[in-house]
């Protein structure tokens, strides 16, 4: 069983600001998780051979081979703006 201390110390780790009754479905909705793997717990997997994917997984990529470069002005067309020859795009990462 998860305890509201518990659930506040999770919200606040997530930043977020729950509500009494979204912190009371939270509390519920993870009991009820954990309550599975509870029963997961109790399967028989003795002799069960340990596996990290039930399937084989094989590299489907092609080979990175480098194609036709666009003409500047199809780029200049399509870029949101330019400046000096390259694409200005807006600041994505805050500088401290």
């Amino acid at each position: 069983m998860i305890d509201a201390a518990q659930i506040e110390h999770l919200a606040a780790l997530a930043r977020l600001h729950l509500t009494p009754e979204e912190r009371t479905a939270m509390q519920q909705g993870l009991t009820r998780v954990l309550g599975y793997f509870d029963q997961l717990s109790e399967a028989d997997t003795e002799g069960v051979e340990e596996m990290q994917r039930p399937i084989t997984l094989v590299n489907v990529l092609r080979d990175d081979v480098p194609g036709e470069v666009l003409p500047l002005r199809v780029i200049e067309e399509l870029a949101p703006e330019m400046e000096g020859g390259f694409i200005r795009v807006p600041r994505t990462v805050e500088a401290e």
